[in-house]
C-alpha cells in the first residue's frame, strides 16, 4: 500500500515541501509526504506542480484520495513529463487558491454556528461556497446572517485542531452536524476543528488559524431547494 504523510493536516500553511514519488498510477503519482489536500468533505483537491531536480515540472491539476486508506493521488496534466518512480521532487502548492479555500471552509463552520440546523450538504469554492440546511422555513434574512458572521470574523477567534476518540464521538452525536456525510471512523480517533467559543465539529479540511483572516464575507443568496432544504450561499464582499 502506498500511503502519504499528510503534512497539511498538522500545518495547513505549508506552501512547499520536499518529497519522493513512491508510486506512479494512470491518474498521477503518490508521494511519500505531501502538502496537497485531496478532495473530500466538500473541499476541492489542491492544484500546483511538482518540480524535478532537472527543472521539469509535473503540473498537478487535482488531488484525490486513492482506493485504499492513506493514498493521496496527485493528478497530473497529460502534457507533463513522464513521472519516474523514486524521483525526488519539490511540491509547490497553488497557495492563493488553497488559502481561499481555507478561508471559505472556516466561514462555513461559522455559518453552521449561526444557523444551528442539521446540514444536508455543502461545497467549498474559491468564489462561492454553500451549506444546505434542513429548515422548513427561513426566519432570518441574508443581511442578518451576514451581520452575525461579520461579528464572529471581526472577533478574531482562534481556530485549532483537536481529536476525539470514536467512542467519545459516539457518545456526543450533537457534534456531527452533517446528515449526509459521517466523519471517518475506525482508526481510533477523529479530527475536530474548534473555533473558540463558537463551534466544534469533526472535519478533515484545511482552515485558517484565526477568524479575522477570513476577511469580508457575505450571504449572496438563500435558495429553497426542497420542502425542508434551504441553501445559503457565501461569497467575498469584494468580488
Amino acid at each position: 500500500m502506498s500511503t502519504s504523510i499528510p503534512l497539511f493536516r498538522d500545518d495547513a500553511y505549508l506552501q512547499t515541501c520536499l518529497a519522493e514519488i513512491i508510486d506512479v498510477r494512470d491518474q498521477g503519482v503518490i508521494l511519500d509526504q505531501t502538502i496537497f489536500y485531496p478532495m473530500g468533505g466538500g473541499q476541492p483537491g489542491d492544484t500546483g506542480y511538482l518540480l524535478l531536480d532537472n527543472g521539469d515540472r509535473l503540473t498537478v491539476t487535482d488531488t484525490i484520495k486513492g482506493a485504499l486508506p492513506g493514498e493521496i493521488i496527485h493528478v497530473l496534466d497529460p502534457q507533463s513529463p513522464q513521472p519516474v518512480l523514486k524521483a525526488k521532487i519539490t511540491a509547490v502548492l497553488d497557495w492563493k487558491r488553497r488559502y481561499t479555500h481555507m478561508k471559505m471552509h472556516t466561514a462555513l463552520h461559522l455559518l453552521s454556528a449561526v444557523l444551528s440546523y442539521p446540514v444536508t450538504g455543502g461545497q467549498v469554492g474559491a468564489e462561492r461556497s454553500r451549506l444546505d440546511f434542513d429548515i422548513p422555513e427561513m426566519t432570518v434574512t441574508k443581511e442578518e446572517i451576514t451581520e452575525k458572521l461579520h461579528a464572529m470574523i471581526s472577533g478574531d477567534y482562534p481556530v485549532d485542531a483537536a481529536s476525539i476518540t470514536d467512542d467519545e464521538l459516539n457518545s456526543r452525536p450533537e457534534l456531527v452536524k452533517t446528515m449526509s456525510v459521517k466523519p471517518p471512523m475506525g482508526s481510533g480517533t477523529v479530527r475536530l476543528i474548534k473555533i473558540e467559543g463558537l463551534d466544534l465539529q469533526p472535519c478533515g479540511g484545511t482552515h485558517v488559524r484565526r477568524t479575522k483572516e477570513i476577511g469580508s464575507i457575505e450571504v449572496i443568496k438563500i435558495e429553497k431547494k426542497g420542502r425542508q432544504n434551504r441553501r445559503v450561499v457565501l461569497g467575498f464582499s469584494n468580488l
